[in-house]
């Protein structure tokens, strides 16, 4: 086959993307190396340097396609495959990334790289251990070892400091931010949400001017609450994506420290952080265990300790209120009930979302998007979005991770590659190990927090009724209603069987 001639025009394009590279301008690069390949859609480099830039911005996805069409029309490309193992090596995936490196050496068996890759894998799994790699260095030792593609190197310094967290002796001194390239195009259903945040929230970032004109206050504060796996995080991104805005994800467990005091610099020190950041969006991850409800308890020890966390999180609230451009607090919850009413007032988490799980359009959606990177056959969507009735996202995609083992495991002893099948979607779903709704088990895990319910007792040897009443007062029952309605309809004891009854047929018949 003659080699591919390319388009000049296109090569004008990714020698300025180059350039826009080397100067870390990643957004700017991004769209030079797509003009290259809407010119030439055969330049295989324009898609490796693409993919390479994707890689540092974090979009795995967008990378993926890239290398993978990048192998199509180079298929001894070592460099494509190094970076795919490069990829599942960030997303602790040790048997994936060893794959993808044993492929790229047996490319090129004088591949230097591939074998330091090769040999640190085989290391962490003989130590029976996988510890996270957020593989910032891999990605430049990946961008350097392509120089014969891209002709530029990854620019380590400044993605590592970006990344950077120092926290000493309790006390965060530097908090880790990043920016999102996801976008709600990438988002799968929840319609009614992504329109309200894109209207209250990345307006408001976008265009403080018009809230201003309109006398409109800008909301600073909003709580995105919903049973666990259905995407808060995910959809954070995508906010900050659409507004251009940097992300801070603040964890309780590196918030709260057992000596007096610290909890509290911490607080101050994210706010700080995102002061100096603009536009940033602060998201507070499970932020019902930061702001528990400040009931009981006497004057001493954890409660009283958790008192100062939440009266400080309200000083550190009040000064966005003040001066709210550019600042956006986003509070993510499983348990909205458990939360203190002061942080669920107007100004600080007034504002409320809904996640809900996906419905069944939503799980076809998710299946196709999660099995789109993999060589698959013919797979029976709606089959698929059936069996998994009352499953959330992160469940979809816990099947097709496992269910996508199979053919490369297939390839890695064989010796020869397979497409992706409904038998191996199936034989997940049958697996009870590896399958089942973590739903479920919530559901009626929170039924009795938020459910009023009436027990029969005994006293003084005669039966009395007493109701039993959940968590919510009045007003949270108004607020919380359509979780409370999802709650109470996937706690029917009739519904419940005819979900176990859709699945299995779906499963075993049709």
């Amino acid at each position: 086959m003659p080699e591919h001639q390319v388009d000049p025009e296109a090569k004008e394009h990714w020698k300025k993307g180059n350039e826009l590279f080397e100067e870390s301008k990643f957004e700017e690069a991004l769209k030079e190396y797509g003009n290259a390949v809407q010119v030439d859609k055969e330049y295989g480099d324009a898609y490796f340097n693409r993919a390479l830039t994707e890689r540092i911005l974090h979009d795995y996805d967008g990378a993926r396609r890239d290398l993978e069409t990048v192998i199509e029309l180079q298929p001894n490309s070592s460099d494509a495959l190094l970076l795919i193992g490069d990829i599942a090596e960030t997303n602790n995936d040790l048997l994936g990334a060893k794959f993808w490196y044993e492929k790229s050496l047996a490319s090129n068996p004088d591949y230097t790289e591939a074998k330091n890759r090769l040999e640190h894998i085989d290391s962490m799994m003989h130590a029976e251990k996988a510890p996270q790699q957020q593989a910032h260095g891999n990605a430049n030792k990946a961008g350097g070892s392509a120089k014969q593609q891209a002709e530029v190197q990854l620019p380590k310094s400044k993605e590592q400091e970006e990344q950077k967290e120092v926290i000493e002796e309790g006390q965060i001194k530097k908090i880790a931010f990043y920016k999102s390239t996801m976008k709600f195009d990438k988002v799968i259903g929840l319609e009614k949400v992504k329109k309200y945040l894109m209207d209250n929230v990345v307006l408001a970032i976008q265009h403080p001017e018009l809230f201003k004109k309109y006398g409109k206050k800008m909301g600073i504060g909003l709580l995105l609450y919903g049973p666990p796996g259905v995407g808060k995080t995910h959809i954070v991104n995508a906010i900050a994506g659409e507004a251009g805005a940097n992300v801070i994800i603040a964890r309780i467990n590196q918030i709260v420290d057992m000596y007096t005091g610290n909890t509290e610099k911490n607080l101050h020190a994210i706010f700080e952080q995102a002061r100096k950041n603009t536009p940033c969006l602060i998201m507070f991850d499970e932020v019902d265990a930061l702001g528990v409800k400040r009931s009981g308890g006497g004057e001493g020890g954890e409660s009283s300790a958790m008192r100062l966390a939440v009266n400080q999180f309200l000083v550190e609230m009040n000064g966005v209120e003040a001066n709210p451009e550019g600042i956006f607090v986003i509070g993510t919850t499983n348990q909205p009930w458990d939360m203190d009413p002061a942080l669920k007032r107007s100004g600080r988490f007034g504002d409320s979302q809904y996640m809900s799980p996906p419905k069944f359009g939503d799980r076809k959606k998710l299946f196709e998007l999660y099995t789109r990177n993999s060589p698959r056959g013919r797979l029976h969507y709606g089959r698929l979005a059936r069996t998994t009735a009352g499953y959330s996202p992160a469940d979809i995609e816990r099947i097709c991770d496992k269910a996508k083992m199979r053919p490369l495991l297939h390839e890695y002893s064989a010796k020869a590659g397979r497409k992706l099948t409904m038998g191996d979607m199936l034989a997940v779903l049958k697996d009870k190990d590896y399958s089942g709704s973590s739903l479920d088990e919530w559901y009626l895990m929170v039924k009795k927090d938020v459910i009023s319910k009436t027990e029969t007792q005994i006293v003084d040897g005669k039966k009395q009724e007493i109701v039993k009443e959940g968590k919510l007062d009045a007003q949270e029952k108004i607020l919380y209603k359509t979780m409370i309605k999802d709650i109470k309809r996937n706690t029917n004891g009739i519904r419940i069987r005819m979900k176990k009854a859709m699945r299995w047929f779906a499963l075993h018949v049709y």
